[in-house]
């Protein structure tokens, strides 16, 4: 051997022998620690978990999958569509790779560098089950070099002691999949009620779509979202080749069954809730792991109790001879908070978790569902804010703000009119705030969120915790009648707030949660009363409103299911959606706030069930259940009010004149319009000539003068006083008129023609056709039927007036109010009416444009 080649030798060994001491050193500082291969067996077992009430009563224990009956499951008693479902979406290169994916690791690391966060994983699935049962729970989701260094060398010993069919059995057998499933079988037993062998590919997908987030896409809280998992599950198969997209639509369209086999547990809809929160808060690894001690906020009894009076109710409703063969009524949901802490006493999702027929194991609590009128508290809480109104430069609205409740058209985005009805499909002429609340009428609760807009609604929901209040561009007027959609939990949280003097609350499920050494974990339970969303006065006059047995009797009658025995104090509010699919009933005392939504789970419209026939009945038992024994409170009122007396027909202050007077509260807000200043002018006396009846003059002779006091209505008001035959004050020249609807003034966002007060000026109004209007011709019925009415109406005498169709003279006459009908043509056409006031001074409506399509 030559002296070059012993050195190329020497050379060789010291490297060799340094690489080794490297890698001893490497090994003993980042490695050494770690288990082998074979402690995977160990490492799959795990101590129970305990859901306990707030006194210690064991809702379910999670037990053990390997001591129970959902046991792991071979491979090859797998379906092959879950296989291949979690493959392409969680390691599409699994059987390629030899426990870490480089070309998965280069992406993530620049798709991360794009972003400057961590958007993107490369973790395989056999990093994943080294993760899960070769870390300790410390280790397991650090975010370092070293971890994944030790992670990568667990992989890697993994894939040598392993199969690759071996290795994504235990990930399939061992990974967890939300409502405290591990494993496959457990989450097919938990979601579907069926053997993880007898699952098909629509099953597969929605499963296996769970493990990126079980919570979020959990199907019995959340359908749509589970069902856009899976569609994201499927196409991910299509690219990876195992279905086709023919195949793949298909499956989609799959109606999904989920589970309806009984199990040991209490209040399984509140368990499943506080699981999906456990997972939120702690991790899906701890719950894997087992061995918590959680003690929840729930009062089984209550639970009981709620759940009782659901059944028995429900089944009334089915039972009652009076009502149709099939009221189609089979679903109910309710929720009962503790105001002051935000604490869940009680929550029932279903009437039976377990009764398939109704997909009684959905959380309607949860659900997304129209609210019907029960939204309409937040709007008058909206309007009468004065830090609100101030800071959109426009007065606050009160109690006693007179609006007029007629046939009204409303402006749209779409340039289609809006006009909504009275749900008792009537009109009440001239009502006061208070009134209008508690009798629920529609169209003034339009006309307030017309006057603060739709986006003083949608913040004051999200405000008092509604998440489901996003797309303001979206949400238009009808958003106050329910045209958006709440989820009960919330729509009871945000009440909550009114009784707790105007601070937030927030849901709480859970008091405490042990570790398997007792110890309670840190930052876990209740976190203290909530931010001040609402003023204390303005939760305080929408708590005086719904607690108004008065307010409301023209709707619910005296001796309504609103009213609580004893006179016991109760604010509350019911709604009913137009399509009868959704009616509600939420209301509070000073110290519980319980919320019910009754309907379908599938969305089916009942048949004669309201919020007073279908949630009421089931608050009104549930609240005299759990507070018999209570003492009665009354709401605390605070400072910053006043009381003064009104005129009931105005809200204006009383004169002489006025026949009926109530008194009314008020928030003190200096240097603000909060409270009315202003005499009623609505009750006139006026001199009239007996002769003629009109008004006298001052040659009229002493003989013949008759003083007569009238209630006198603004213009928007005269039609409906003709139909209740309401005499009005004979016209005159100079006129006093009433401005009692000053405070929902026009602002540029009234219809031309419709509401318009006499402080935004118009004196002349169209209020007939709606505006933007399109109609269309029909073949079918004779050409002389088919006819629109052209009508107008003056708020001055008038010497003429002339109805107008693309400025040519339609109907001319001496009066204050003209009525014609006009025969369509196809085209498009603009109305406008024309006075000469009796002093010769011309005024104009606003015109009206419609379309006819022939």
């Amino acid at each position: 051997m030559t002296q070059r080649l012993r050195l190329a030798f020497k050379l060789m060994i010291f490297f060799l022998l340094t690489a080794l001491l490297t890698a001893g050193v490497i090994y003993a500082i980042f490695l050494a620690d770690l288990p082998g291969p074979g402690a995977v067996a160990q490492r799959v077992q795990r101590p129970s978990t305990l859901i306990l009430d707030r006194h210690g009563r064991l809702l379910y224990e999670v037990i053990d999958p390997n001591g129970s009956k959902q046991a792991s499951v071979p491979l090859a008693d797998m379906p092959l569509a879950c296989r291949q479902a979690a493959v392409a979406t969680e390691d599409k290169h699994f059987y390629q790779h030899p426990g870490v994916d480089l070309s998965a690791i280069a992406r993530a690391l620049w798709q991360n560098t794009q972003a400057g966060e961590t958007v993107s994983g490369a973790s395989t699935i056999t990093q994943q089950v080294a993760r899960n049962l070769l870390m300790s729970a410390e280790e397991r989701y650090e975010l370092s070099l070293r971890r994944k260094l030790r992670e990568a060398w667990l992989a890697w010993r993994l894939e040598q002691a392993y199969s690759k069919d071996q290795l994504l059995a235990l990930y399939l057998n061992q990974v967890y999949f939300g409502n405290f499933a591990v494993g496959l079988e457990a989450a097919s037993q938990a979601y579907l009620g069926a053997s993880a062998r007898e699952l098909d590919t629509a099953q597969c997908a929605l499963l296996i779509g769970l493990l990126q987030s079980p919570a979020r896409y959990n199907p019995l809280l959340d359908a749509g979202a589970a069902r856009k998992r899976q569609a994201t599950v499927l196409s991910l198969m299509v690219e990876q080749g195992y279905l086709s997209a023919a195949q793949a639509d298909l499956v989609r369209q799959e109606p999904l069954q989920f589970n309806t086999n009984t199990f040991p547990i209490r209040a399984p809809h509140f368990v499943m809730y506080v699981s999906s929160l456990l997972e939120q808060q702690l991790g899906v690894d701890a719950l894997r792991q087992g061995g918590l001690r959680v003690t929840t906020t729930l009062d089984l009894d209550w639970q009981q109790e709620g759940q009782a009076i659901v059944q028995r109710r429900l089944r009334q409703l089915k039972e009652d001879r009076r009502a149709p063969l099939s009221r189609r009524v089979d679903n109910a949901a309710l929720v009962a908070l503790d105001p002051q802490t935000g604490e869940i006493l009680a929550l029932v999702g279903s009437p039976d978790y377990f009764d398939d027929r109704i997909q009684g194991n959905v959380n309607a609590a949860l659900s997304l569902r129209q609210p019907g009128s029960a939204i309409k508290p937040l709007t008058y809480a909206a309007a009468f804010d004065p830090a609100r109104a101030q800071a959109a430069g426009r007065a606050p609205l009160n109690p006693a703000t007179l609006v007029a409740d007629v046939r009204t058209v409303f402006p749209t985005r779409e340039g289609e009119p809006y006009v909504p009805l009275n749900y008792d499909l009537d009109f009440h002429g001239p009502v006061l705030l208070r009134d209008a609340l508690g009798n629920s009428f529609n169209i003034p609760a339009v006309k307030v969120l017309q006057f603060i807009g739709v986006p003083a609604l949608v913040d004051q929901a999200q405000r008092l915790g509604i998440s489901s209040f996003v797309q303001t561009d979206a949400l238009g007027l009808a958003l106050t009648l329910g045209g958006g959609e709440v989820r009960l939990l919330e729509l009871t949280a945000a009440y909550g707030a009114f009784a707790s003097g105007g601070r937030r609350v927030s849901p709480v499920a859970i008091l405490k949660i042990e570790n398997r050494d007792g110890q309670a974990l840190p930052g876990m339970g209740p976190t203290g009363p909530g931010a001040q969303v609402l003023s204390p006065q303005v939760a305080y006059l929408i708590t005086d409103i719904l607690s108004d047995n008065e307010a409301r009797v023209r709707t619910f009658g005296r001796n309504s299911l609103l009213r609580l025995s004893g006179n016991r104090p109760a604010a509350v509010k019911t709604g009913t959606t137009t399509d009868w699919k959704d009616n509600w009933t939420v209301g509070y005392t000073p110290d519980l706030v319980v919320g019910v939504w009754v309907g379908n789970a599938d969305n089916a419209s009942m048949i004669g069930v309201s919020g007073v026939t279908g949630a009421a009945p089931i608050w009104h038992d549930f609240m005299e259940t759990v507070l018999h024994n209570t003492p009665a409170q009354d709401f605390e009122r605070p400072p910053g009010l006043v009381e003064m007396e009104i005129c009931s027909d105005s809200g204006l202050l009383p004169t002489d004149l006025c026949p009926y007077r109530r008194q009314e509260i008020f928030i003190a807000c200096p240097g603000q319009a909060c409270a009315p200043t202003q005499a009623d002018t609505m009750h006139q006396r006026i001199s009239l000539d007996g002769r003629t009846m009109q008004r006298a003059t001052p040659e009229t002779p002493p003989a013949y003068r008759l003083d007569k006091v009238f209630w006198a209505l603004p213009p928007e008001l005269q039609e409906w006083a003709r139909a209740h035959d309401i005499a009005q004050p004979p016209p005159l020249a100079e006129i006093v008129l009433p401005a009692q609807t000053a405070a929902l003034p026009a602002g540029g966002r009234m219809a031309p023609g419709r509401d318009a007060t006499l402080a935004s000026g118009v004196s002349l109004t169209l209020t007939s056709p709606d505006p933007a209007r399109v109609y269309r011709l029909s073949r079918a019925a004779p050409a002389d039927t088919q006819q629109i009415e052209i009508a107008a109406q003056s708020a001055l005498p008038l010497r003429e007036l002339t109805l107008t169709v693309n400025g040519r003279p339609l109907w001319q006459q001496q009066a204050t109010y003209a009525s014609a009908w006009w025969q369509l043509q196809a085209g498009e056409y603009t109305f406008q009416a024309i006075g000469i006031t009796t002093a010769g001074e011309t005024i104009q409506s606003a015109p009206i444009t419609i379309t006819v399509i022939g």
